[in-house]
């Protein structure tokens, strides 16, 4: 389990919302609506966020999928940004100022840190789950592990 309280989300941590997800998710297998679910939910229980979502590979780019917040692009290119990173590493990126990012895209000038989980099912790249932040350093360690678990909730209970 993961403590939030550092983070300002409370004693009970990922953990919590683990269980909370799981239940949210439980009944549904459908992918649109358990992404829409699981960025509203990402996004009214996480402090300081100002975008949550998904961006879904197509042909090796990332489309804008069911996210929460203002608008966004539309469109990135694998290996532009954050998530075109995340997206052509397979890797979880992990930004403390986006403006220092090298090629960084700014859909949203409010936004200052960046967490980006890469959603890997069965070998194959689904997309990217996405979460902004107006404050700089907003995601640490513990947040990264944290998403990266209920990322692999929803892959777990969604088909994709």
């Amino acid at each position: 389990m993961i403590d939030l309280q550092q983070s300002g989300q409370g004693l009970d941590g990922y953990g919590m919302l683990a269980a909370q997800l799981e239940s949210l998710l439980a009944d549904e297998r459908d992918f649109i609506a358990n992404a829409a679910q699981f960025s509203a939910f990402l996004f009214n229980q996480l402090e300081d966020l100002n975008w949550a979502g998904f961006y879904l590979n197509r042909n090796e780019e990332l489309v804008l999928g069911p996210f929460q917040g203002q608008i966004a692009c539309v469109r990135i290119p694998f290996g532009r940004g954050v998530c075109g990173a995340a997206a052509a590493s397979l890797q979880t990126q992990r930004v403390e100022d986006v403006h220092a990012f090298p090629g960084h895209i700014a859909c949203d000038s409010a936004s200052n840190s960046e967490l980006v989980v890469p959603l890997v099912k069965d070998g194959r790249l689904i997309g990217v789950l996405d979460l902004d932040s107006p404050k700089l350093a907003r995601f640490g360690i513990d947040d990264q592990a944290g998403i990266e678990q209920l990322a692999a909730i929803f892959l777990r209970l969604t088909d994709c």
